[in-house]
């Protein structure tokens, strides 16, 4: 029973989303306003197949990690994210975790930042959620699963990335992302993905580990970071990160000062690249 009753409030929650609203393309015959399974599954991070048996009630027993993924991709208010929560037989991550709830507001604020590449972090560092310029920019980050979607990971094991660093600046990179996560995990005790995700780094990297020991202060804030698109060519862009109070959100910001050629190719980006990426989705 459990199981249908979330299937069924995934499925009605769904149907109220726009697509455009969600920041994908509406064009196209439709039988409904809302999302289709294929574009909530895009929006969550996970198959189409499996959003077809949660809303069935073929699957049980949802991982936290997707409940929230799917609150994030259905746009849920707090006491609809709890709802979903409980319906899946969970309970909603307490103060002891690192969280992971995009409010309503942070969402309508990324809806009308269309123009500017935007991703939007956890405290330790994971990609929550991206618009599609950011994507556009960065490289299309639906497919990335478990620490593919961490900046730390991603830096520190070379998993790829179109950002080029000097040798300085990576090393200031280094060390503002392993302070901040240090702090992150002095903040968020009892959250056992950051113990093992430091865990792990310190295993994957002896630059991490050296860090880590190291005990580095400061955090991650702003930056000049040029980007290798495969498209438009490279693209030096200032790179902003924003807070979030009370939801301990990093929210990172690419902009290219007006009249420059930077800025011509992020628009000419801004059509390519998202008319690519769009292409390539399932």
């Amino acid at each position: 029973m459990a199981a249908t009753e979330f299937g069924r409030a995934v499925r009605r929650w769904r149907d109220r989303v726009p697509p455009d609203v969600a920041g994908l393309p509406a064009g196209g015959h439709r039988r409904a306003a809302g999302l289709r399974r294929e574009e909530l599954a895009l929006l969550a991070g996970i198959s189409a197949d499996y959003v077809t048996r949660l809303e069935q009630g073929r699957a049980a027993h949802p991982s936290a990690q997707v409940v929230e993924a799917l609150a994030r991709g259905l746009r849920l208010s707090a006491d609809e994210r709890a709802h979903l929560f409980q319906l899946a037989g969970l309970v909603p991550p307490g103060p002891g975790t690192v969280p992971a709830f995009i409010t309503p507001s942070v969402q309508r604020m990324l809806d009308r930042l269309a123009g500017t590449p935007v991703g939007v972090f956890d405290a330790a560092w994971t990609l929550l959620i991206a618009n599609p310029l950011y994507a556009a920019l960065m490289g299309d980050p639906s497919g990335w699963r478990g620490n593919e979607r961490n900046a730390a990971w991603r830096n520190f094991t070379g998993v790829g990335g179109r950002v080029r660093h000097a040798p300085q600046a990576r090393r200031a990179f280094q060390a503002a992302l392993v302070a901040d996560l240090r702090a992150t995990a002095g903040r968020y005790p009892d959250d056992r993905r950051v113990r093992r995700l430091v865990a792990q780094l310190r295993t994957a990297s002896d630059r991490f580990a050296e860090l880590w020991d190291e005990g580095v202060v400061g955090r991650h804030e702003a930056d000049r970071k040029t980007v290798d698109h495969p498209q438009v060519g490279p693209i030096t862009l200032d790179c902003d990160v924003l807070g979030v109070a009370g939801g301990d959100l990093r929210i990172m910001l690419y902009t290219a000062a007006p009249g420059t050629e930077d800025a011509e190719r992020l628009a000419l980006l801004a059509v390519v690249g998202t008319q690519t990426l769009v292409g390539t989705r399932p």
